[in-house]
């Protein structure tokens, strides 16, 4: 029996996954909205990837009634967009539903099965009211963080850029039957899905840079490689790295590189525009607190004092306000 797996925010990772899963023969259903769905819903999802496109025949809704009880349903949206749709999800969850999230930054579920005086604790800058802890449950949560770089050139058609790894792991560490299923099936679908036994620590690396490089970047309209080699941003965004870096220390987090390698490595990407900054100049609503607020917060929480992230956080936050782009939580 082929495995039911719902994509909450078909848009360009949620796609790609979607239709790579699909291609493997799992039972896919999107959900998407606007002249997105509606594309998908008429000619079906064009996926761009290499030199070749291909056209796939993926059920696509705009409401979950329509979709019902899932194994699977894949989380793609930006951090701050989930808290309102918890409710309307409601109709995808069955018993024994695991929630892939797919989602950059903290997660809300992050102190599920952490262990230590931490465990159990939720962080208001990623779940205020608790609103996902309640209404999807922290026991369906499986973490995936996400490697490839797609996009949605026109409404309908997913273009892969780069990238074809997606790391899975439970926030309790264990290797179990659910987690091994869905890596099968990306496997399947010709995608890397390693599940790894330490999630948190790949949680912290691609989060030690997002802290720093987004909002500087949404600061300075600069790209990565400018932020990473000019000499005042590369201290700046060292300092916030280095504070982000005790506060994951304190949590028990192995960090595998130096701050420099890392910074290095961010610097290799070359003239990128971070998605922070994309956000800012196409009038989205800015993610800030995945990725900035609830390091402050797990800040305060190990007692770890964070000046320079501080600092950007208000130039950030206030910027965001007066672009009308960004709500405090």
């Amino acid at each position: 029996m082929s495995l039911k797996v719902c994509v909450y925010g078909a848009g360009a990772i949620g796609g790609y996954m979607g239709a790579k899963l699909a291609g493997a023969g799992a039972e896919v259903t999107l959900i998407a909205r606007g002249p997105h769905l509606a594309a998908m819903q008429q000619n079906g999802l064009r996926l761009i990837e290499g030199g070749t496109e291909s056209t796939l025949k993926i059920r696509a809704v705009g409401d979950a009634k329509e979709a019902g009880p899932q194994d699977f349903v894949i989380i793609s949206l930006k951090a701050h967009s989930v808290p309102p749709v918890v409710p309307a999800m409601g109709p995808l969850f069955g018993p024994d539903t695991a929630v892939i999230w797919a989602v950059n930054g903290v997660p809300w579920w992050y102190f599920h099965n952490h262990g230590g005086e931490h465990d159990s604790r939720r962080l208001a800058a990623v779940d205020p009211g608790d609103v996902q802890w309640t209404g999807i449950g922290p026991e369906r949560a499986i973490g995936c963080i996400v490697y490839p770089a797609c996009d949605v050139p026109e409404p309908g058609v997913i273009q892969h850029v780069s990238g074809d790894r997606f790391t899975l792991g439970e926030p309790s560490g264990e290797k179990t039957e659910r987690i091994e299923k869905f890596s099968a099936a990306m496997i399947a679908g010709g995608l890397k899905a390693p599940v790894r036994p330490r999630i948190r620590d790949e949680i912290w690396v691609k989060l030690w840079g997002n802290v720093c490089f987004n909002p500087i970047s949404a600061l300075t309209h600069a790209t990565l490689d400018v932020i990473a080699t000019q000499p005042g941003t590369r201290a700046l965004a060292r300092n916030m790295m280095l504070e982000a870096q005790a506060i994951g220390e304190k949590l028990g987090i192995k960090f595998p590189v130096s701050v420099d390698k890392r910074i290095d490595g961010a610097a290799a990407v070359g003239a990128h525009k971070t998605s922070m900054l994309q956000d800012l100049e196409r009038g989205r609503p800015m993610e800030i607190d995945a990725l900035v607020t609830a390091v402050q917060e797990m800040g305060r929480l190990t007692e770890t004092a964070t000046p320079h992230i501080d600092a950007v956080l208000a130039l950030i936050q206030q910027r965001a306000e007066v672009a009308g782009l960004y709500t405090r939580p």
